[in-house]
């Protein structure tokens, strides 16, 4: 990129990046080669000089639409949602200094992603995310609970909302989840999230001892309570898991269901068998397990084609 009035303000976004939001090196490393590439495509179509005077104002739509355009010969969808995702987070930035009035980012859909292979984190970002969660609050410690647990045994959201204070055996590492049918099912759980369930009990009876109205914790009440002590919805742990990745930068959208498919996902990959598998994320057939195979089948495909020789 060699736009000077440009490069200036790209340099002060990525520093941002670091300083303000703890973003890792690979992160702010994407962001900075994203916004290099169009900026290239962008100066390519200008001549020198007037390349020389462009500004972020000069920047609209139109001018992304085309980048995206070129962008769609080359890339799959998911590569160009993420470089459209740098291209809103910088503008975005530039609206928060009051250097644009306007995201012309805004204005164009994210493209559509092709369905089949369940969404999942990688093992660096499904760690990156969890550890983010630094608030020492009772419902920062809680959220950070939530997520350690629905990660740790591959639970649903609706399992995770359910549980009640009786479901969890902390000396035995297990919690006991009402499922689908209500089928229920024992499920082990790492140290991990019976560590960070036990730091938001603690934290949450602290809080309760201390309000006017004394609020009574219930051993057969909800595991996880909202801020008026009631039983979290499912829609309030969707909400919760959206702030928590934009806080944390990741650059696509993250459902609590993509945390259960990573944990399948991260297990397989590990060489847990099948059959174990099924038996924890509670399918009741195979087939429906068998699904998180094809991700690491695709994988292997993927490294294979990229690295050997002859292929």
């Amino acid at each position: 990129m060699a736009l000077p009035l440009i490069e200036k303000q790209v340099g002060k976004f990525i520093s941002a990046l670091i300083t303000e939001k703890g973003y890792s090196e690979n992160t702010h490393r994407a962001y900075a080669h994203d916004l290099a590439e169009f900026f290239g495509y962008i100066e390519s179509g200008w001549s020198g000089k007037k390349a020389a005077k462009l500004t972020v104002g000069d920047i609209d739509s139109l001018m992304i639409r085309g980048y995206l355009g070129h962008l769609y010969k080359l890339n799959k969808k998911v590569t160009i949602a993420r470089k459209l995702s740098a291209l809103r987070s910088f503008f975005k930035y530039l609206i928060k200094h009051g250097i644009i009035s306007d995201n012309p980012a805004d204005a164009i859909l994210t493209p559509k992603q092709e369905k089949g292979i369940p969404a999942f984190l990688s093992v660096d970002d499904m760690f990156r995310l969890l550890d983010s969660i630094k608030d020492e609050s009772w419902m920062g410690l809680r959220n950070r609970a939530i997520f350690e647990t629905l990660y740790s045994g591959g639970l649903r959201v609706s399992e995770v909302a359910g549980l009640n204070v009786f479901d969890v055996d902390e000396a035995a590492n297990m919690i006991r989840v009402l499922g689908k049918g209500n089928k229920e099912r024992i499920v082990p759980i790492g140290e991990k999230a019976i560590g960070a369930i036990r730091s938001y009990r603690s934290a949450l009876s602290e809080k309760a001892a201390v309000l006017p109205e004394k609020v009574i914790l219930k051993e057969n009440g909800a595991l996880f309570l909202n801020k008026n002590f009631g039983r979290l919805t499912t829609r309030s742990i969707a909400r919760i898991l959206d702030k928590v990745v934009r806080s944390c930068g990741l650059l696509t959208p993250v459902s609590p269901h993509a945390l259960r498919h990573s944990f399948a996902t991260h297990m397989l990959d590990a060489g847990a068998d099948l059959r174990v598998v099924q038996e924890l994320l509670g399918h009741k057939s195979l087939s429906t397990t068998q699904k998180y195979t094809h991700v690491s089948i695709d994988k292997l495909m993927e490294s294979y084609d990229k690295a050997h020789p002859r292929r």
